[in-house]
């Protein structure tokens, strides 16, 4: 299994390089090419990056070696499981909250608040003490909450009012935070590689080596983002940080106000279109076996030895190459459907599930199996991501969309705690020589979801098979000449 790592993330990495050099050739778009002769644009763009890429590279510095560090602690699987529960549930309690937070506090603040949270995470993986951990799983939730909102709504802001850029280049900039992300990420699994295995540091190494990356992150947040902040005061922003003590409890309430008035907004737009409601499922469904997928991928593949972080810089490789070929398939000489290649990434991720349930059989494991299928999961979700972003964004109107896709997270977390427990009530019951069918029932359960997720993709075909807002600009409708 060492060599059978090290191979697979060669032949992704240059698979990776092979696609992005193609995807670059075909994918030059002109709203691209506007927005890069923008200067201002530019160094808009730069300020927001140097604080967001750090604070992406401090979190997929703690995805190798989580689980690890546990097991290095000497903890059960079932507790194992309910450390990653409590993670979950406090993303459930806080996505709500992370948009309060934002009006409450403003934009900036917030950002510092995530640094803050984040590091003290950090901090307490350094204690053996149980319910010490529990509180930084409980903080991770919140930090992994404020990151995936609170970084992209200043930038928002910012690009629409304070400097007014057109709308169309704000996918310019996501593009770019994409392209890093996935770079970002499989560094991250070498660089935690070297710190925990090859320089013997253990699998703490990579969670303290997190902190100076979110300082830094702080730094830029609090020196750099300051001008801007000047500028959203003199420009009225209406969602800014309470300003004047006198005025708290009044502007308190108008906030709470309008957040309950989002929330039901979201949640009317997400009744009254059944596409939306149909997306939601499919999300909930296929990122909520996700969450299992990572609690459960290292303890199938560590008893056989492989290099954990050589592993994870593997899988993201895989998840890039998924990304990148959806690029491809999208592009103009393809124009694959996004609906169709979300259709692909499912089945995908079905044919994987249903490869782990035989190669994680109690006392027959198949450890080069188990890593294949979460390569190919990997792959999925490369093609899924990219094509839910763009069917979202074409049913889900943008001044709703925060809010329904918290309402999406909510089923998405819970299915995942669930399916959890489940898992830990199983391991726990189980005798010596039955511990192992926990995780291969998991994965059939896991499968049972994706076969319903498949089922869900092919309703919203069905619904939006005349559809223009679901398809390519410039394709034809069915029953068009």
């Amino acid at each position: 299994m060492f060599v059978t790592a090290y191979l697979a993330f060669i032949v992704l990495a240059g698979l990776c390089v092979t696609l992005e050099i193609t995807a670059r050739r075909l994918t030059s778009s002109q709203a691209t090419q506007t927005a890069v002769a923008n200067p201002a644009f530019r160094r808009f763009q730069k300020l927001f990056l140097k604080a967001y890429l750090l604070a992406l590279w401090a979190d997929w510095l703690q995805g190798p070696y989580l689980y690890k560090l546990y097991r290095h602690y000497n903890f059960l699987e079932s507790q194992i499981a309910i450390l990653y529960v409590c993670g979950l549930g406090s993303c459930v309690l806080f996505a709500p909250v992370a948009g309060w937070l934002l009006q409450f506090l403003g934009r900036r603040q917030t950002c510092l608040l995530f640094c803050l949270a984040y590091s003290v995470c950090c901090i307490t993986k350094l204690s053996q003490d149980y319910f010490m951990l529990i509180l930084g799983r409980i903080l991770g939730g919140l930090s992994t909450s404020l990151l995936t909102t609170v970084f992209e709504a200043w930038y928002v802001h910012g690009h629409v009012e304070v400097h007014d850029f057109p709308k169309e280049w704000i996918p310019v900039t996501f593009g770019k935070v994409a392209d890093w992300n996935h770079g970002l990420a499989v560094a991250a699994g070498l660089v935690a590689n070297l710190f925990a295995e090859w320089l013997g540091l253990g699998p703490v190494a990579p969670f303290l080596l997190a902190i100076p990356s979110l300082a830094a992150c702080a730094w830029f947040v609090l020196s750099e983002w300051g001008q801007e902040d000047k500028q959203e005061a003199t420009s009225g922003d209406k969602n800014g940080p309470l300003l004047n003590p006198l005025h708290a409890p009044k502007l308190q309430m108008s906030t709470w106000a309008r957040f309950w008035r989002s929330c039901l907004d979201g949640l009317r737009c997400l009744l009254s279109d059944r596409r939306v409601m149909l997306l939601g499922g499919v999300q909930a469904l296929f990122e909520s076996v996700l969450y299992i997928f990572v609690f459960l991928w290292t303890p199938v593949l560590d008893p056989h030895g492989p290099p954990l972080g050589i592993v994870f810089s593997s899988l993201m490789a895989a998840s890039m190459a998924g990304s990148t070929l959806f690029r491809l398939a999208t592009s103009a000489p393809y124009r694959l459907q996004p609906g169709h290649l979300l259709c692909l990434a499912v089945l995908l991720a079905f044919f994987s599930f249903f490869m782990l349930t035989f190669s994680t059989v109690p006392g027959q494991p198949r450890p080069r199996e188990s890593l294949l299928a979460f390569l190919l999961l990997e792959l999925a979700c490369g093609l899924y991501f990219p094509a839910v972003s763009f069917l979202q964004g074409r049913v889900v109107p943008i001044e709703r969309r925060a809010a329904v896709l918290a309402w999406f997270r909510l089923p998405l977390h819970l299915l995942a705690c669930l399916g959890l427990l489940a898992l830990h009530g199983e391991v726990s019951g189980a005798g010596a020589g039955e511990a192992g069918s926990g995780t291969r029932h998991m994965f059939a359960g896991c499968a049972g979801m994706m076969l319903a997720a498949l089922l869900a993709v092919v309703s919203l075909f069905t619904v939006g098979r005349n559809d223009a807002d679901l398809r390519l600009e410039g394709t034809k409708l069915e029953g068009e000449i």
